[in-house]
């Protein structure tokens, strides 16, 4: 059976290890394309895994990501592995951890809420992990109903 492979990107970032088909939400989350952006991204999905059965892969060419990013992706994909490419070599790999505490990252569903009002104050977010990931408002205590959309 042939194997179509990606291709070696020059310097950017891999994130591995993504549940299977969840890349494209960590594409959207991310703002993937960006404008005015010429760069390669490679998608694969379902993608067979020895570690996890089937895993999603993103390769992003000419860009390092932010710890914003970073702990974003964790909230949709907290097995994921981001790896920094430099001259077609491995720089920094690293898994995502997943933050207690995530501020201005995520927009409250409470239409009520304060941070949704006229006052200048950035969100923050309880982060709760059990067996899916929850957002709890610190100040209206409302959990984000879905995750993706409330950072998108």
């Amino acid at each position: 059976m042939k194997e179509m492979k990606i291709t070696p990107i020059r310097n950017g970032t891999v994130i591995d290890h993504i549940e299977p088909g969840m890349a494209m939400k960590v594409v959207r989350i991310l703002g993937i394309p960006e404008p005015d952006t010429h760069s390669t991204i490679s998608i694969a999905m379902f993608v067979r895994s020895k570690k996890m059965g089937e895993k999603d892969l993103l390769k992003i060419e000419d860009r390092e990501l932010r710890q914003e990013e970073v702990n974003k992706i964790s909230l949709i994909a907290p097995n994921a592995t981001i790896i920094i490419i430099k001259d077609y070599n491995v720089k920094k790999k690293m898994r995502v951890s997943i933050p207690e505490v995530v501020r201005g990252i995520a927009r409250c569903s409470n239409p009520n809420c304060i941070t949704n009002k006229d006052e200048p104050l950035e969100t923050e977010f309880k982060v709760e992990n059990g067996k899916d990931i929850k957002l709890r408002c610190l100040y209206c205590e409302r959990y984000v109903a879905d995750i993706v959309e409330s950072i998108a």
